[in-house]
């Protein structure tokens, strides 16, 4: 590693060189150097390589005045001030010590950078990460729309769903929105379920219907542990909002509105049948919900991974790098936060 004076010295070395007609490759070479280093040199007159010896910077505050910074901000009178505020009051002095930034600096350097005043600091947005091993540990439901023939008339779609298989476990149809309906569902769910005893995450937004009373309560009687969309962050119920999505977006939805509540009761129970026991999830690798609900969707995943290895060897030709991956992920993440995830396939890992 080169220091100042040598990279001077070489650079009025190489120019000589080269002002007597020697080439400028050829004098860096006889240096050991590459053209591109002294292009570097030129350019960059201080070495930004880590562990290079650099004089001290000039503007550096000595310790007297590291102290006297301090000292200021721990004043009885400052200790409710930000530094913004402090260096105004310490000019009217006839002062000045250092500039904010250089006063924040010093504060977190001496672990003080803290709020001041009465007002609380700011706390993290809460952790929505959820994560699921097996059917009926994770649930997420919501309230949708279905319009009618009336103009400004809706009923509401009551759905329940396992994040693990993305199985429909209960659903809905009611003339209005309300915890009732939504407490009565949840516990069909889960006595259809049997998650008596079982740890159960139920997720959901912040609606009226999901934080009413008789839904907590009932979620108490029944031991569901509760989860909630994070504040103005739109996407926290994603598994729903797919859900939902899809019902709307299939060749099943209905051209016209629906009628009756009861004809939108029938259209919900055959879309709930096709969802659960047809449709190839693209979440599941094409398997159907029931299938991973029920555990068969590893023995089937298997199954045409045989297909797949079995037309390779047949047709070898035709096969360019590995085969599809037919493979599912043991673990199912709502919201994952990105430091639990890597901690949990950290701890699988080892």
């Amino acid at each position: 590693m080169s220091s100042a004076p040598d990279r001077q010295e070489a650079m009025t070395l190489i120019d000589d060189a080269v002002r007597a007609g020697a080439g400028l490759q050829a004098a860096c070479a006889a240096l050991g150097l590459c053209m591109r280093t002294l292009q570097r040199w030129r350019v960059h007159q201080q070495d930004g390589r880590p562990g290079a010896h650099r004089a001290a910077p000039r503007n550096k505050l000595s310790q007297a005045q590291r102290q006297a910074v301090l000292a200021a901000a721990n004043r009885p009178e400052f200790a409710s001030l930000t530094p913004h505020q402090i260096v105004p009051r310490l000019a009217d002095e006839g002062v000045y010590l250092a500039s904010e930034s250089t006063i924040y600096r010093l504060l977190r350097a001496a672990g003080q950078q803290h709020a001041r005043g009465r007002a609380r600091p700011a706390t993290r947005r809460p952790i929505t990460t959820h994560r699921a091993s097996d059917p009926n540990q994770v649930w997420c439901w919501d309230i949708t729309w279905l319009p009618t023939t009336v103009k400004g008339r809706f009923f509401y779609w009551y759905m329940v769903k396992d994040i693990y298989s993305r199985k429909l476990v209960a659903n809905e149809v009611h003339e209005v929105e309300c915890s009732e309906h939504a407490s009565l569902l949840l516990q069909k769910a889960c006595l259809r379920e049997r998650t008596a005893g079982k740890p159960l995450v139920l997720h959901s937004d912040n609606g009226s219907a999901m934080k009413g009373v008789n839904m907590r309560a009932m979620m108490d009687v029944l031991g569901v542990s509760s989860s909630f969309s994070r504040p103005r962050v739109s996407n926290d119920n994603a598994y729903a909002e797919a859900l939902f999505r899809t019902a709307k977006y299939c060749p099943m939805w209905p051209e016209k509105p629906f009628d009756t509540l009861e004809q939108a009761r029938q259209w919900v129970m055959e879309f709930v049948q096709w969802y659960n026991l047809e449709h190839r999830h693209s979440g599941l690798n094409y398997v159907t919900p029931q299938q991973r609900h029920d555990g068969q969707a590893n023995a089937l995943l298997t199954k045409r991974a045989a297909v797949y290895a079995l037309a390779r060897k047949q047709y070898p030709l035709r096969w360019i790098g590995r085969p599809r991956d037919w493979t599912l992920e043991d673990m199912v993440y709502l919201n994952p936060e990105r430091d639990s995830v890597r901690e949990v396939k950290t701890a699988q890992a080892a």
